[in-house]
């Protein structure tokens, strides 16, 4: 995993914490839209943050790639993918883990008698990402993205 001082975390999350959790996987969503959009290896790239990758691709590519606009980047190639999910008739109802992931306690090791609290953490994810309850990207969002 990648380290939090690279990610710019200044705490190690608790695994079973659900506090910070949707705002950090939106980051990691976003910053792999633009590894991956770039030509460069993901997996490379884990123990990278946005200002090592930034130059790499400014030197690659015309005109201004900055931190900013890389990260809006790599939200619209989220929200477009979601677009297209969306089209192909997936819905929110499809955000999901199998149930033995949500009804079934671990039975051993260090998280031991845990669920997954995706229903806890699913509502934040959409809000943080500009998302409706239901998982659409609303008509904001998309209009600030250009979707």
């Amino acid at each position: 995993m990648v380290s939090p001082e690279v990610l710019g975390i200044p705490v190690k999350m608790e695994p079973q914490a659900t506090e910070g959790k949707p705002a950090m996987l939106k980051a990691f969503q976003d910053l792999t839209g633009v590894v991956d959009s770039s030509g460069l290896c993901l997996f490379t790239t884990f123990a990278w943050g946005l200002s090592d990758i930034q130059p790499q691709i400014q030197a690659a590519c015309e005109g201004d790639w900055s931190e900013e606009r890389l990260l809006l980047v790599g939200e619209r190639i989220w929200n477009m993918e979601r677009e297209f999910n969306l089209a192909a008739g997936l819905t929110g109802k499809d955000d999901n883990l199998p149930p033995r992931l949500m009804n079934e306690a671990a039975k051993t090791g260090p998280h031991k008698g845990a669920v997954s609290k995706l229903d806890v953490m699913l509502p934040e994810y959409y809000r943080v990402r500009g998302w409706t309850p239901e998982g659409v990207p609303t008509a904001e969002t998309r209009a600030r993205l250009g979707v």
